[in-house]
């Protein structure tokens, strides 16, 4: 339950939905106990039972209350029905009716208004969820799996949904409808209802100890489910590999055993749950066997009991059946919802290793140098750098070269800060980046990876993402500058065309140049390029190399360059080895030296 209380919060916004659905489950469960007290004065009409009542009833104390109520209502009656007991009885009859039909309405009434706060609860959920998901830095991902993030925003979120509309019901409904119900029990007989209440505890025992695993084997389930969705989006993900190594078996054979296990823990959750049904309903017909038992007792033999009172009390004992059960099937839902707001609350509960300042710093632009001092990074226990130093002042192109694994990428992610340095800082303008907000510091800067990473809509949308708002003559001009206007316009609806699934309608050359024009458009101070063009066949990668240069124009770039030949004109190349800076200079001036950077382009010259 302690899960939930921190669910509950989402439920605030909806409060009004909330009161209105507590306000018409107490009319309903009222009116549910009514319904059946109103069967006692037909029955007695039915079997005359009654005799006409001429002189209205004095109210004389609590203990008088069964027969002043019974002794008015029959004075009502023949007020109307006079002495034809057929009257009475369709007088009596409606009465019943209306009895049941505002039952119904107010039940209508109270789902009416629980639908609003299950759902809301349901959107504002989801939407926490995603917020946090894309809040979280990139480092958390790297050891979440992505198919288990998204069991936790869908099927776990949906089993929160289902368990909070039980939870209320319990709370609220199914209690109140006990509650009116025992009252009106007491009404017709203290004494029978005593006796019931040494039977009703048993009942609630023995149905509460199937369930207490549930929780445990619910939690199972929902990590399974994770896991074969994982497996589904990494199949997707990696189709063409797969195929090409054959590997189809291999995948389906860890997809087999996957849904295999959730086959077992699902059916082994299922199976405690339904058992809670038929064990239920069960204990409550062995309740009412033993009322009828002593009930009848009453009737036949004592006398203190007539027999319409006790038809009028079956009816009731029964009308205790439906919620009980309700009671027990929603206790169950809870428990299993528990599993799921856990899973959902450890994303939202999580806390951002990356998080800003209290009193962040907006950078406003970008005057001097971005500067690495005596950094150092590990990912878990591998050290990537190790005391790194380097200047990246305003205007200059700074280019990295070295083999992979030498620190390249690593000083791209720091610099943007998605992850954040062990030791050392960096700094904009002598300003650690650790002190101002991430928003402002990526403001200032365009990335362009070797990954081009476009989203299932328009070529316009996907260009927009750069500055939303631009004009269209904006994001033109900015497709001109990436060399893309040419093949976007020979699509078939232009910039309105959808490109797919990340951009698969397009080639490498195509995505890249769309990626180019979206940093165009953003127009940062700063560009940091991760190997743009080392996945491109030679026509794309001259007009990618002509994009970006055209890009870099008068900005301060920042480029890791795996093609030696795209950064000869670069300002200033690095050569790193281990994390470590070996040499630095122009491309000319590194040739002569003959080193590191030589041996680099000797080698790719051969290749």
């Amino acid at each position: 339950m302690k899960y939930f209380r921190k669910i509950l919060r989402f439920a605030a916004p909806y409060r009004r939905y909330g009161i209105l659905n507590i306000f018409f489950n107490i009319l309903y469960a009222l009116f549910s106990a009514l319904s059946f007290v109103a069967l006692i004065p037909m029955l007695e009409v039915l079997f005359q039972q009654t005799e006409p009542i001429a002189q209205k009833p004095v109210y004389t104390g609590i203990g008088q209350l069964e027969s002043y109520v019974k002794e008015s209502l029959y004075y009502e009656l023949g007020a109307v029905a006079g002495e034809d007991k057929m009257q009475a009885l369709v007088w009596v009859i409606s009465l019943v009716l209306v009895l049941f039909l505002l039952k119904n309405f107010f039940n209508y009434l109270a789902m009416y208004y629980i639908t609003f706060l299950r759902n809301g609860v349901l959107k504002d959920l989801r939407n926490a969820i995603y917020d946090k998901i894309v809040g979280l830095p990139v480092s958390f991902y790297s050891e979440k799996r992505k198919g288990d993030v998204i069991a936790r925003i869908t099927s776990d979120v949906l089993e929160i949904q289902h368990s909070f509309l039980s939870i209320l019901e319990l709370i609220v409904r199914e209690p109140l409808t006990i509650l009116f119900t025992i009252l009106a029990m007491f009404f017709i007989s203290v004494k029978l209802t005593l006796f019931v209440f040494i039977f009703i505890p048993l009942a609630g025992i023995i149905i509460s100890r199937i369930g207490k695993s549930l929780k445990r084997h619910s939690d199972r389930v929902q990590r399974e489910q994770g896991a074969f969705l994982s497996i589904v989006e990494e199949t997707l993900g990696g189709l063409r590999v797969i195929k090409a190594f054959n590997a189809e078996k291999r995948f389906s054979r860890s997809f087999s055993d996957s849904t295999g296990r959730f086959f077992r823990f699902s059916n082994s959750l299922l199976n405690r749950q339904n058992l809670a049904s038929p064990v239920g309903e069960f204990l409550g017909i062995l309740v009412i066997g033993i009322l009828l038992w002593f009930g009848g007792k009453m009737v036949l033999v004592e006398g203190s009991l007539n027999a319409a009172s006790f038809i009028a009390y079956m009816g009731l004992s029964y009308n205790i059946l439906t919620p009980a059960k309700a009671i027990s099937k929603a206790s169950y839902g809870v428990k299993k919802g528990n599993a799921a707001a856990e899973r959902v609350l450890e994303v939202l509960e999580t806390e951002s290793t990356l998080p800003d300042p209290s009193d962040g710093k907006e950078l406003s632009g970008f005057q001097s140098s971005l500067r690495l001092e005596n950094v150092s990074f590990r990912y878990e226990d591998e050290p990537v750098l190790k005391d790194f130093s380097l200047e990246l002042p305003k205007g200059q192109t700074i280019a990295l070269v070295g083999q992979s694994g030498s620190g390249k990428s690593t000083i791209a992610n720091l610099v943007t800060r998605f992850y954040d340095v062990n030791e050392g800082r960096i700094t904009v303008d002598g300003t650690d980046i650790r002190q101002v907000t991430k928003a402002s510091l990526r403001h200032l800067m365009g990335l362009v990876t070797q990954d081009s990473i476009l989203f299932n809509d328009s070529v316009m949308n996907n260009i927009l993402l750069g500055r939303e708002g631009a004009s269209p003559e904006e994001v033109e001009e900015a497709a001109r500058i990436a060399n893309a206007h040419e093949f976007i316009m020979q699509l078939p609806r232009g910039y309105d065309t959808n490109i797919g699934d990340g951009g698969n309608k397009l080639s490498g050359g195509q995505k890249q140049r769309l990626s180019i024009a979206r940093a165009v458009l953003k127009n940062p101070p700063i560009m940091i390029l991760d190997e743009a063009t080392s996945a491109l066949d030679t026509e794309s990668e001259r007009l990618v190399q002509d994009a970006l240069e055209k890009m870099m124009k008068g900005r301060t770039s920042l480029v890791i360059a795996h093609r030696l030949s795209t950064i000869q004109s670069a300002d200033r190349i690095v050569v790193m080895q281990q994390g470590q800076i070996v040499e630095q200079g122009t491309h000319r001036e590194l040739l002569d030296r003959g080193g590191v950077y030589q041996r680099l382009v000797e080698m790719q010259q051969l290749a």
